[in-house]
């Protein structure tokens, strides 16, 4: 199988294994639909933690507004009875003003916040460090996890304005969020490879070649956004021990030519006298005043 280590810029992104056979109009869409699969997850798990310490969002039109203001302009919650956590709430104001500040228990709130957790950790770009390849299906189950977490504390659903609501639905709206910014739709990715775009219309091997066994760094890119810059020829580590090499060999060369030119006058080979010595049997005997 070849292994692709997937880049966006300079910044690694998963591991993917695959066949050189493979037709790169399946393979980049594929590519793509994991990175903003590991996008929406991260979403998905900031907005569950404000959901595990804040409650449920409040209305559109009641954001940002504090209780009295609600009263005074007439604004209906007509969720809030209906969206309760399971095992009663606890009250932790949210200062933001966007959620209504009746938190899940302690324990539930444990609850979201591991799932979440371990998702995150179970996607993690660090993962590449470690040599562990990405899917599309592990992201899928761990937003899984994610949704069966929030429906056991929530089990009468949240309210449909509610973000994580929108996440998990699909029908979030990422215009004019920064969010957006790192999202590349599935038709306009483009991917990249020794300074080539990989066309959709070829397959993998016509580019890397038939051999199974091959591991490339591939990169991400927006189409139109031109190539991204290349990798380095030599791995961060790879500089670090040539510096160390160079610095090692200019000590070295330092030394020798500080060295007195006569000095190997006084190594043992150079002693005219220590065939004598050794013969006589006094050679390695040294003598100091008392």
């Amino acid at each position: 199988m070849v292994k692709l280590h997937i880049k966006k810029g300079e910044a690694s992104c998963f591991l993917y294994e695959t066949t050189v056979v493979i037709p790169l109009s399946e393979l980049i869409p594929q590519l793509f639909k994991i990175h903003n699969m590991r996008l929406k997850l991260e979403r998905l798990s900031d907005e569950v933690s404000m959901l595990a310490e804040h409650g449920i969002a409040k209305p559109m039109d009641a954001v940002g507004l504090t209780d009295e203001q609600i009263v005074e302009m007439k604004i209906k919650d007509e969720w809030t009875p209906k969206c309760f956590p399971s095992g009663g709430s606890v009250f932790n104001k949210d200062v933001i003003g966007r959620r209504t500040g009746n938190a899940p228990t302690a324990k539930l709130a444990e609850v979201m916040n591991k799932t979440c957790a371990e998702a995150l950790a179970a996607t993690s770009k660090d993962l590449v460090a470690h040599n562990k390849c990405m899917t599309y299906e592990i992201m899928e189950e761990e937003f899984q996890k994610i949704k069966g977490a929030v429906m056991i504390v929530y089990p009468m659903g949240l309210p449909p304005y509610d973000e994580v609501q929108h996440i998990l639905n699909g029908t979030e709206n990422l215009a004019g969020r920064a969010a957006m910014m790192h999202v590349i739709e599935e038709d306009d990715g483009t991917l990249w490879w020794a300074g080539k775009e990989l066309v959709r219309s070829k397959k993998l091997m016509d580019f890397v070649g038939k051999n199974e066994k091959t591991k490339i760094v591939a990169k991400l890119q927006t189409k139109g956004g031109g190539a991204p810059v290349r990798e380095p020829a030599v791995t961060p580590d790879q500089q670090k021990e040539m510096m160390a090499y160079a610095y090692k060999k200019q000590q070295e060369m330092k030394k020798l030519e500080e060295a007195d030119e006569d000095s190997y006058m006084n190594a043992g080979w150079a002693d005219s006298g220590a065939l004598k010595a050794r013969l006589n049997g006094t050679s390695g005997i040294g003598f100091r005043p008392r």
